[in-house]
């Protein structure tokens, strides 16, 4: 085996013992990262033996504590700071279960795989080892080591977005040049949210720190209540906002390209027929982007006009001059 021999029953001892290159290989570390944790006080202290440092299966059991925080995304401070709270009996089972539950997957969406030949087929026929560089560089696509045609996709669901934008008429330059764009918006809205509930909602379970094994078990339970509420209130939006810009588009459109001699849409209103030539010169005299406002506004200045004159002809007993024949 790995590490110092293991003595026997009969010494009373059953725990294995390490030298500290033992424990590098066992553990994936290496003896200098080992080392630089004694030194930080990650670790427990060795026993000394001799010359030698012992290490037992706590201190692997420890490394492999700190591997799966750091891939986490802990720092090594913060690390420092769950494991002593662990040694001095706070506990960290509650604090693990939380850790768990952030980085667990955040949708329903199952991972898929994808060769280079059908990338191909969906994307035209054609190659472009431009655009894959630019897919794996966003992370729409992951290389799979050992496999050089055939690619990791993350979330099946983007990539059915770029197909189908792609057969549409966008190129991909554009369509990676956008994701990227709505990317940053994105993580804004998630980093907001975050702030928001952290504010309102998680504060109160993580006032300490580390928190308390009940208060991260408490927390732990409440991202699962809440981690489809982003999702579902950024859905909710961007129909509400899609609805109304994608209608204020259209409008927009089919008001400044009209085809002269159309009918011209007024505001509230359905269209109305106006002489070519009157169009032109509507115009000439304020650009084919303001037809529809100064059509509006002659109108609406002309019916006051009429109401006025009306209101004065009453007053005077005089009726107006479309109600004499």
């Amino acid at each position: 085996m790995s590490g110092l021999e293991q003595p026997s029953a009969a010494v009373g001892r059953s725990a294995a013992e390490y030298r500290i290159e033992d424990l590098a290989h066992a553990s994936g570390a290496t003896v200098r990262t080992i080392r630089a944790y004694q030194d930080r006080g990650l670790l427990p202290t060795p026993e000394r033996r001799g010359r030698a440092n012992v290490y037992r299966d706590t201190h692997l059991a420890r490394l492999r504590q700190i591997a799966d925080l750091l891939d986490r995304g802990y720092t090594l401070a913060s690390i420092k700071e769950l494991l002593e709270a662990w040694d001095t009996g706070r506990g960290l089972g509650g604090v693990l279960g939380l850790v768990a539950e952030v980085h667990g997957p955040w949708t329903d969406e199952q991972a898929d795989r994808i060769t280079r030949a059908e990338l191909n087929a969906r994307f035209g026929g054609s190659p472009d080892d431009k655009a894959l560089a630019e897919a794996v560089d966003l992370g729409v696509l992951e290389r799979i080591p050992g496999r050089e045609d055939e690619f990791l996709v993350p979330s099946p669901q983007e990539l059915a977005v770029a197909v189908e934008l792609h057969a549409a008429g966008v190129p991909l330059r554009a369509i990676s040049g956008h994701l990227r764009e709505l990317r940053g918006q994105v993580e804004q809205i998630a980093s907001r949210f975050l702030e928001f509930t952290t504010e309102h909602v998680f504060a109160r379970y993580l006032d300490h720190r580390p928190p308390t094994d009940s208060d991260a078990a408490d927390a732990a339970t409440m991202v699962r209540r809440l981690r489809p509420l982003a999702q579902q209130t950024v859905d909710a939006e961007l129909a509400r906002a899609m609805r109304a810009f994608a209608t204020r588009h259209l409008r927009h459109h089919l008001d400044t390209d009209a085809p002269i001699g159309s009918a011209v849409p007024i505001s509230g209103t359905r269209g109305v027929d106006l002489p070519m030539e009157t169009i032109r010169a509507v115009q000439e005299l304020v650009g084919p982007q303001n037809v529809s406002a100064f059509v509006a506004a002659a109108a609406q200045r002309e019916v006051q006009t009429r109401t006025l004159d009306t209101l004065t002809s009453s007053r005077r007993g005089v009726r107006p001059l479309d109600q004499i024949g």
